[in-house]
């Protein structure tokens, strides 16, 4: 298996963008969040939130990668991990996304940039957020243009939580990790 530890040294091996180091950071921290209220293995679901965009620098566009692929294999990843990267990543296609696991990376990879930005506007950050102001900013089409807020609806549902809920449990996720996101 792939251990959470090996999959953030992976991300700094291949990863100098500190932006996108705390991307997948803040990704970890809401897997973890998914696996408790699923009670499933957190370890997993930390690699696979800290891995599913190391290969990002590296390929570009071609993200996710078979490059990438290999080299997870290589460390350890299972095929059910590597199905939770090729399953955010195909986004009209929810087949893809066969378990819990999957769906929780689909669902709060677009939800984490989107909390960032919104916090960076706040005068004490993320400490200022709420899910509520977070919902209300949602329907504001203007802010943070390149986010995809069908992917996180979408996300929410094929979890089976509401959006209020799915907000929630990855705001409180980033919350605890506000230090290492280089946020208040």
């Amino acid at each position: 298996m792939l251990t959470r530890q090996r999959a953030y040294e992976l991300v700094v091996e291949h990863t100098q963008n500190k932006n996108l180091i705390k991307h997948m950071l803040a990704v970890e921290a809401a897997m973890r969040a998914y696996a408790k209220k699923f009670g499933e293995n957190e370890e997993k679901y930390a690699a696979l939130g800290l891995s599913h965009d190391f290969d990002y620098e590296k390929m570009k566009e071609q993200h996710p990668s078979q490059w990438g692929y290999d080299l997870l294999k290589a460390e350890g990843a299972d095929e059910d991990l590597i199905q939770g990267i090729v399953g955010h990543a195909e986004r009209e296609n929810t087949a893809s996304r066969k378990n819990n696991m999957h769906r929780a990376l689909f669902a709060v990879d677009e939800l984490t940039g989107f909390i960032v930005a919104y916090a960076l506007m706040k005068p004490n950050q993320i400490s200022d957020v709420t899910v509520e102001s977070i919902i209300k900013k949602f329907k504001d089409k203007a802010f943070a243009k390149g986010v995809n807020r069908d992917d996180i609806t979408n996300g929410a549902a094929e979890l089976g939580v509401s959006l209020e809920e799915h907000v929630s449990i990855v705001l409180e996720a980033m919350r605890g990790i506000k230090e290492d996101l280089g946020l208040r």
